[in-house]
């Protein structure tokens, strides 16, 4: 039987983080759930425990808080549009390599799955979100983990209710239905997105790079 999921979210103030700390606190295989956020959430779940920590570059006040864990959710990120390339790099490279030598160094035992994107380049070619978000996904490959997983989702359907969905996709979800016949790799529901990285932390994979399809068929065998 495998251990129950004790797990670390970033993130859960934007909308993929949020939806997958929704998901875990309802998923019976996860037995606790940390998240760290610079403000206070709001929330409040017997499994749920929040760090509000300013300084994501420098852990070390936390982290005998963070040891314990067998699972990060790595949800935390910003869009390249309208960011400068070097506050780009800073927070979608160095601040994710802050934490995950961190954590890998406190708990080997650790699956971290990493949220990317459609698009991104393996092969770091040029200086675009592509391959920052490339060069992310290859270092954290090389760090001790247990296991590494980089998620590329397309287009993500939110869940209804939260709380920190994007107001454009009240004018795009219609989109969802279409894109999924005639494109379904292209296509996921932020509850297939929670579902995959919890059976990838249970079960492991075939796949370091987990794409639309991979997330949909992993969903199915949670």
């Amino acid at each position: 039987m495998s251990k129950p999921i004790r797990v670390i979210i970033t993130g859960t103030t934007g909308m993929v983080g949020e939806g997958v700390m929704h998901q875990c606190l309802q998923n019976p295989a996860v037995e606790a759930v940390l998240i760290i956020n610079r403000k206070s959430s709001g929330y409040s779940h017997p499994k749920l425990k929040e760090i509000v920590h300013a300084d994501f570059y420098n852990l070390l006040p936390v982290e005998d808080e963070l040891v314990g864990y067998n699972a990060c959710y790595f949800c935390l990120g910003i869009s390249s549009v309208g960011v400068s390339k070097d506050d780009y790099y800073k927070t979608t490279y160095l601040l994710t390599m802050v934490v995950a030598q961190t954590l890998a160094a406190l708990n080997p035992d650790m699956t971290f799955c990493y949220v990317s994107g459609a698009g991104t380049d393996s092969k770091e070619k040029g200086t675009g979100w592509a391959a920052v978000k490339g060069k992310t996904e290859n270092d954290l490959m090389k760090l001790p983990f247990k296991q590494v997983f980089a998620f590329r989702p397309g287009f993500i359907k939110p869940i209804k209710g939260l709380t920190k969905t994007h107001n454009f996709y009240k004018y795009i979800n219609w989109l969802f239905p279409v894109g999924r016949k005639l494109f379904p790799a292209g296509f996921i529901t932020l509850q297939e997105l929670a579902a995959a990285m919890v059976q990838v932390t249970l079960q492991g994979y075939n796949k370091q790079v987990i794409a639309g399809k991979d997330i949909i068929t992993l969903s199915k065998s949670v």
